[in-house]
């Protein structure tokens, strides 16, 4: 019989985060003894003044269909937000509320991407943009990164551009590297940008709270404020708030885009869920304290990973500037074999040699780009951290 399926989602690749933490759990589920480090979801409860705005909005009746763009209150405080913690002036019609991030990269590439049209992709990358561009019948274009470097520069994002660039694609903190571009990198970037008109910039800003040490987060219109119509800002609550589960993300930015936008947005989902919206409303405007909690508590477990894993053979990495991943690199563990004689000559070798032998789940460097490493999530319980740390770093010393 000939398949129903399109070819376009035939070429899709399900998420390998959310394959990995799937079997994660029926492994759990089975009675092994396993930890998840692979999925980028706080282990953290949502502060508890936002959940009280969801329930007082569920009994004032809140529980309607809203404005495809968002309610008024949510879109008044993300306009609030940019401009009280960013600096950056948008009108009440220049941003509007999604269902989650992920689903404002959805809607603006659906509004904007012709089958042919090129998006600029730096590696080591999300592993969902490649996956939506493709699905449109874009092309991802990936921009590897300077050697030492897990970085886009300048020469690398002008030798990518071409006539047929729409978007390039920036993620800063960044998933799965954690590196963070400075204001100077960005107007590095920004410079290149003015040379070529035609090429937009998605900012994706989802772990803006999550940054370490003394680094500043910046965002490219507060570094080139002449690209500010040029540029879409991507943001959410998931992160910075423990709101994963509550599916609400935002967007900044033209506001002929953002009506494009909305148009796609009313025909997939109507609009984002009513009792969330409020609840994100709560979280932007409100108190800052339970952010800085989590985000401390981030930092030590990101000094943890470093400790324990700092004696590990074969694993090479670089402290994390923001977001709260440790992106491994396993190269110099490949070409060796687990104790029961399995060869590993992949990260994807090592990622299912480790979860196999150790319980320890992680997400191999291949689904991100970047062959030869491994991405594991600190957003995790510190004593099931360091118990897993603790587990890659003994798996590594049996290696022969």
């Amino acid at each position: 019989m000939p398949t129903i399926l399109s070819s376009a989602v035939m070429r899709m690749n399900p998420s390998a985060t959310m394959r990995v933490a799937q079997t994660a759990r029926e492994l759990k589920a089975a009675g092994r003894d396993v930890i998840s480090l692979s999925t980028g979801e706080p282990d953290f409860h949502t502060p508890e003044h936002i959940q009280l705005a969801a329930r007082d909005a569920a009994a004032r009746g809140q529980t309607k269909y809203t404005p495809a763009s968002g309610i008024e209150a949510l879109r008044q405080a993300i306009v609030t937000k940019l401009s009280r913690e960013n600096g950056l002036h948008y009108g009440m019609d220049e941003v509007m509320a999604s269902n989650g991030a992920k689903q404002v990269i959805s809607n603006a590439l659906i509004a904007t991407i012709n089958p042919g049209d090129e998006v600029i992709i730096p590696v080591p990358y999300w592993v969902t943009y490649p996956e939506l561009v493709g699905l449109l019948g874009g092309v991802p274009v990936y921009a590897q990164p300077e050697a030492g470097t897990l970085k886009l520069t300048p020469a690398v994002l002008e030798h990518h551009i071409t006539a047929k660039t729409k978007w390039l694609m920036l993620n800063s903190p960044c998933n799965p590297s954690g590196a963070v571009y400075s204001l100077a990198e960005l107007q590095g970037l920004a410079q290149v940008l003015a040379r070529h008109p035609h090429v937009h910039v998605m900012s994706d800003d989802i772990y803006e709270h999550l940054v370490y040490d003394s680094v500043k987060f910046a965002t490219l219109p507060q570094a080139a404020p002449e690209l500010k119509a040029r540029t879409l800002l991507v943001n959410g609550v998931s992160k910075a708030y423990a709101m994963t589960g509550w599916r609400i993300g935002y967007a900044a930015g033209d506001k002929a885009l953002l009506k494009a936008m909305q148009k796609v947005q009313s025909q997939l989902t109507s609009a984002p869920n009513s009792v969330a919206q409020w609840a994100a409303a709560a979280a932007l405007d409100g108190p800052f304290d339970d952010v800085l909690r989590f985000r401390q508590a981030y930092a030590q477990r990101r000094q943890l990973v470093a400790r324990v894993l700092q004696p590990a053979r074969g694993l090479r990495y670089a402290m994390p500037e923001g977001a709260f991943y440790y992106f491994i690199s396993c190269e110099d563990a490949l070409g060796k074999h687990t104790e029961d004689g399995r060869a590993l000559a992949s990260d994807q070798d090592f990622a299912q040699a480790l979860l196999t032998q150790t319980g320890v789940a992680v997400v191999p460097g291949t689904a991100f780009g970047q062959p030869g490493y491994f991405r594991i999530s600190f957003a995790t319980e510190t004593k099931a951290l360091k118990k897993a740390c603790e587990r890659i770093a003994a798996f590594c010393a049996s290696l022969r």
